[in-house]
């Protein structure tokens, strides 16, 4: 009889198992009501982006691979920069020879809070390669300026400033 029991437990852990294997699918997968097959077309699309900065510039670029140029719109306001853009599904007459779809598809917006040294009028884009370049000039305040020291004798700049001799 106690074997019988042990059974019956193994049997009832074993179906836990499975619900609880059913519900992390459930939690895995995007939501869709047409399916999970529909579900993989309709994922967020959040395009990588990196910055990096010169003296005169800070660069953004963005991967934008099968976008067109005309579904981007990039926009500067209220010193937050904006890039909206969408991916659009490729209706092919094979769809059904499709095995996985693992690209992302639908629109996206990404938004920077631009730094006091930008020049908000002075903003450029292009795209080249499906990578969208994006260029903000540094406003000419911002930019580091060479200061030449004389040594020996004569006053230098900082001192000439601050009143003091050198």
């Amino acid at each position: 009889m106690t074997l019988l029991t042990g059974w019956e437990s193994l049997r009832e852990l074993s179906a836990m198992q499975d619900r609880m294997n059913r519900m992390n699918r459930l939690f895995r997968e995007p939501y869709s009501p047409e399916g999970p097959a529909e579900a993989l077309t309709t994922t967020a699309l959040a395009p990588p982006v990196d910055i990096y900065e010169d003296e005169h510039n800070i660069i953004l670029k963005i991967e934008v691979p099968g976008i067109d140029e005309k579904d981007i719109d990039v926009s500067v306001q209220n010193n937050t920069l904006t890039v909206h853009g969408e991916r659009k599904i490729e209706k092919e007459e094979k769809e059904e020879n499709f095995r996985r779809v693992e690209r992302q598809y639908g629109s996206f917006t990404r938004s920077f809070t631009l730094p006091s040294t930008v020049d908000p009028g002075q903003v450029s884009a292009r795209c080249d390669k499906g990578v969208l370049k994006i260029n903000l000039a540094k406003k000419a305040e911002a930019k580091p300026t060479q200061i030449k020291v004389n040594v020996g004798g004569q006053k230098t700049l900082e001192a000439i400033a601050s009143g003091k001799a050198a």
